[in-house]
């Protein structure tokens, strides 16, 4: 009899990141697979003091955890993959992604009748760059404070008095169980969201068995939210975008047809500039890749060059 292969999962410690886990652990379980969770620390979790955007937009949540991946002490990562960057090293692939998640944005707080449109000058923390670009651009009236750390964290901050709100994804908040906390659902009209926002991805590096690697991506990829994503991400990359940069992307599938509206904001929030692009699911990558050149092509290139400087200086 042929013995059961255990799958090392690798992930963060927070406890949306043991979620994610969890979640994974039990898709691969109920497909016969034994498994071990494995808690990694990374950068993105010791620095806490610094803008993400000035940590560096490559490898903030995800070195650490590739180290291992490479290393063959674990099998798979499991990250969300909002924070995964375009580009990935050499050697590494997503070979998954979960059933995304309602993918938009919500605004969090202890008062309930908190609304952005109030006229308020109310403040609200993010630690997202696409956020605060946003915020400026649609509501220039309120405060931005910079806010780091898990969501408990985040929470705890926010009650100690550093913000009245936070701006989050949704998924992250229903993960979390925090639905009654939210004030808030934001139209992703106008807070686009991260590419991949909502979604969990599965890495893994190039020395993973075959079979281990077709167990996981049967157990766990959703080919509907694996083609939105793959739009998503090749607009990215196409941009040579990272996690920090205030770049925002979502794709919609109708039946085998797949539309990209996809833009990006400068840091003051003065200019946007955003496309939608449509196509069969099957060319999501090509669709992502126009999208991304129409943008560079259309002012997003002199906007990159300058956000890219002011984050790195």
């Amino acid at each position: 009899m042929q013995q059961t292969p255990t799958i090392r999962i690798g992930t963060r410690g927070s406890q949306l990141a043991l979620w994610q886990a969890h979640h994974v652990q039990d898709l691969l379980q109920a497909a016969g697979a034994q498994t071990q969770i494995v808690i990694i620390e990374t950068k993105g979790d010791k620095v806490l003091n610094v803008a993400l955007s000035k940590i560096g937009s490559k490898g903030v949540f995800t070195q650490e955890i590739e180290d291992q991946l490479q290393a063959g002490q674990i099998d798979i990562a499991v990250h969300s993959a909002k924070d995964m960057p375009s580009t990935l090293p050499p050697g590494f692939s997503l070979i998954a992604f979960g059933q995304r998640e309602q993918e938009h944005d919500v605004l969090v707080s202890q008062d309930p009748s908190l609304k952005l449109d109030s006229g308020q000058p109310y403040v609200i923390g993010t630690s997202s760059t696409r956020r605060v670009a946003t915020l400026k651009h649609h509501y220039p009236h309120i405060k931005v404070v910079d806010m780091r750390g898990n969501l408990q964290t985040r929470w705890r901050k926010l009650t100690e008095g550093a913000c009245q709100g936070m701006l989050l994804a949704y998924a992250g908040v229903h993960r979390m169980g925090w639905q009654e906390r939210i004030a808030q659902h934001l139209d992703t009209a106008v807070f686009t969201p991260a590419v991949g926002q909502g979604s969990v991805a599965i890495e893994v590096f190039k020395n993973l068995p075959q079979e281990k690697a077709q167990l996981v991506r049967q157990a766990i990829n959703h080919e509907p939210t694996e083609q939105r994503l793959l739009a998503e991400r090749a607009y990215l990359r196409t941009l040579e975008g990272g996690c920090s940069i205030p770049a925002f992307a979502l794709a919609t599938l109708q039946g085998t047809n797949l539309s990209l509206h996809a833009g990006i904001i400068d840091l003051e929030g003065t200019k946007k500039i955003a496309f939608s692009h449509s196509g069969p699911a099957s060319q999501a990558q090509q669709i992502g890749h126009d999208l991304g050149q129409k943008v560079l092509t259309n002012g997003g290139a002199p906007m990159l060059a300058r956000i890219k400087a002011q984050l790195n200086s």
